[in-house]
């Protein structure tokens, strides 16, 4: 194993290669190419293999990092695919969409010495890809028949999570979406430059395959209530997700001309998937020829900026409150963005929208500072006097974060108690709701989080339900031989 590894201080860090800015901005197609097999094996020799794997334990899932890279660095690849998927329902979207750089890279202790970390999103995306090209991707198959039945509400990565989970375990599992596709945010939220639709579709297909119903189109409180499915199944897990946008609190904040950020990245992501969308033929959700600002400083306002500019935006501006250290979205998407024309105003607060109720026409800003450390430990920013500036803007997307959506009245289900936040209250051990039998994970628990944590809590809930309906069918089975 040591002259396979521990190569960092002789071979340094590599990234697969990426398209021109140029090229790849006029497209939705991901930018970075696939490792080759020499590629992948040599940067996963880089791995220090040390004792206390800080990458493993940083990761929401402890994924047993270090091991895959070394079966990957001794061509060992079908193995270290096993290992991989061993802990994660989706590796392959892992390897694409998680801020590495924030989680398992960033803890890296090579990283830490100087030496730049492994790519270890890059070896576990380079894996799963194999895997599916050359069949290593088995078929899920069902556990013993358990007669049981559960319900899962959102067809998100915490649903998927858990609904492939439970199926494994022998139950009848039914998904309930009021999307057309399966996928949740991963479908229609994250923009094929990051993650190409056909990734998700081939996990969902194999969901299906595996026997896992998916019910679309279908919204609970409209073609059901919370208490129509109780009855339906043994149990039911609600991992609806966060919709709801946060507006702008500014004047002129209600102007034609100013849209929430989901409800313009699912446009173009329907555009791309081939549907008819109104909204971007007649312009409303399309940026071609215009000034585009884009208020937020995560990885949806990332997302913004870079649909902005493949939709041809005559300017692109991202407005953030803070400074670029203290960004809260991936330090690679702010680059990515860069080099593809988008402007970073830093340390700017929108203060109005200007123009009429009719149409937008640009933003007055204010200037900010860091002042002193708030409650969560950051810096609050303050408004600089007289520093106000003006930009201008024919659209202006919000991706200020997201809120639950109030699922005791959707699902016509007052009993079902939520935190001052909105979100759903869960025992964290057993993560059932206030309603016996129903359980909820992912990002209505938690808030707005990241897609691995989603699919961290999807699996742990499977388990929790698991033990819930095990230890009910014990004590139904004891009563009627009493």
């Amino acid at each position: 194993m040591a002259e396979r590894m521990l190569k960092f201080t002789t071979t340094p860090r590599a990234t697969p290669p990426k398209r021109d800015a140029a090229a790849r901005k006029g497209d939705f197609h991901e930018i970075y190419a696939e490792f080759i097999d020499a590629k992948a094996a040599e940067q996963a020799s880089r791995c220090s293999q040390c004792g206390v794997p800080f990458c493993q334990t940083h990761c929401p899932l402890h994924n047993n990092i270090p091991d895959w890279l070394r079966m990957t660095a001794e061509g060992r690849l079908q193995e270290a695919y096993a290992l991989s998927q061993a802990t994660n329902s989706m590796p392959e979207i892992c390897g694409r969409i998680c801020p590495q750089d924030r989680l398992c890279e960033g803890n890296c202790v090579i990283e830490q010495s100087g030496h730049g970390t492994v790519t270890i999103g890059a070896v576990e995306k380079y894996l799963t890809d194999k895997a599916w090209e050359e069949g290593w991707v088995q078929p899920l198959v069902p556990g013993p028949d358990r007669g049981q039945s559960v319900g899962v509400i959102g067809a998100g990565p915490a649903g998927l999570a858990a609904a492939e989970r439970l199926r494994e375990q022998g139950y009848a599992v039914t998904v309930y979406d009021r999307h057309d596709r399966p996928g949740g945010l991963l479908i229609y939220g994250i923009p094929g430059f990051k993650l190409e639709k056909d990734v998700v579709a081939r996990r969902t297909q194999r969901l299906a395959d595996g026997g896992i119903e998916f019910r679309l189109g279908f919204e609970v409180g409209r073609d059901a209530t919370l208490a129509d499915l109780r009855g339906a199944h043994d149990a039911v897990l609600v991992a609806t997700g966060v919709y709801k946008a946060r507006d702008l609190a500014t004047p002129g904040a209600g102007s034609e001309g100013v849209v929430a950020a989901l409800d313009y990245l699912i446009a173009e992501n329907r555009l791309d998937l081939g549907d008819e969308v109104a909204e971007l033929a007649d312009g409303r959700l399309h940026a071609a020829g215009k000034n585009v600002v884009v208020v937020g400083g995560g990885d949806t306002a990332m997302d913004c900026v870079r649909t902005a500019i493949r939709q041809g935006a005559a300017s692109v501006t991202c407005l953030y409150r803070r400074d670029r250290a203290n960004m809260p979205g991936s330090a690679r998407e702010v680059m990515n963005a860069e080099e593809e024309g988008v402007v970073f105003e830093w340390l700017a607060a929108p203060r109005a929208v200007t123009g009429e109720a009719l149409q937008a026409a640009g933003v007055r800003a204010a200037r900010m500072r860091l002042g002193p450390p708030d409650a969560s430990g950051r810096q609050s920013p303050e408004e600089v006097e007289g520093a106000d500036f003006d930009l201008r803007a024919d659209l202006v997307i919000q991706a200020l974060g997201f809120d639950p959506e109030n699922l005791p009245a959707a699902f016509e289900a007052p009993e079902l108690a939520t935190t001052r936040w909105g979100t759903l209250k869960a025992d964290f051990r057993t993560m059932m709701t206030s309603i016996p039998g129903v359980f909820a994970a992912g990002d209505i628990v938690r808030g707005a989080s990241l897609v691995v944590w989603a699919i961290r809590d999807g699996r742990d809930s499977a388990d929790a339900i698991h033990r819930y309906l095990a230890a009910h069918k014990s004590a139904d089975a004891l009563m009627a031989a009493e």
